[in-house]
């Protein structure tokens, strides 16, 4: 295997960060909670926390299905086959991972426990440096500057 083909990662390191850091925020909710809103705004912000949820499930399935209408394996643990820059590409270059912490701060004003904004903080910033770093500089090598033009366009998050 040539360098240009080599995966970014060995390991699906992404959902286990965010997994983890579902794990993490419940167990420190239940020995440690934090203050939250109470009555109605607190319910309020429930509902704004289910949107938000839907709408960062929204944001991984079509990214997902991009992937696959591509070509392109969904698995960081495999070589990218295409640049793929449009629909949620065209606003993220990382929509999945976006979407996974989205997901996190939604489930805080679902579940009243601050533990899962920062979790999805911690884990934005894990994915960044264990997922995303790797994974740039493997589009890098394998696309060049049709990559590197995108990354100019495109920002890492939103």
């Amino acid at each position: 295997m040539t360098t240009i083909d080599q995966p970014p990662m060995r390991f699906p390191w992404p959902p286990v960060i965010l997994v983890s850091a579902v794990a993490l925020a419940i167990i420190l909710g239940s020995v440690i909670p934090l203050p939250w809103l109470r009555g109605p705004f607190a319910e309020f912000l429930a509902g704004v926390g289910a949107l938000i949820i839907v709408g960062g499930a929204t944001l991984v399935v079509l990214a997902i299905t991009r992937f696959r209408k591509t070509g392109t394996p969904v698995a960081p643990t495999s070589s990218a086959q295409r640049l793929v820059t449009d629909g949620p590409f065209a606003i993220s270059r990382n929509p999945i991972y976006l979407g996974g912490v989205t997901i996190l701060i939604g489930l805080a004003l679902v579940t009243h426990n601050a533990w899962f904004i920062l979790a999805g903080f911690a884990a934005g910033i894990a994915i960044s440096f264990i997922a995303i770093r790797p994974e740039e500089r493997h589009l890098d090598r394998r696309f060049g500057k049709a990559y590197r033009d995108y990354a100019k366009r495109v920002r890492r998050w939103f």
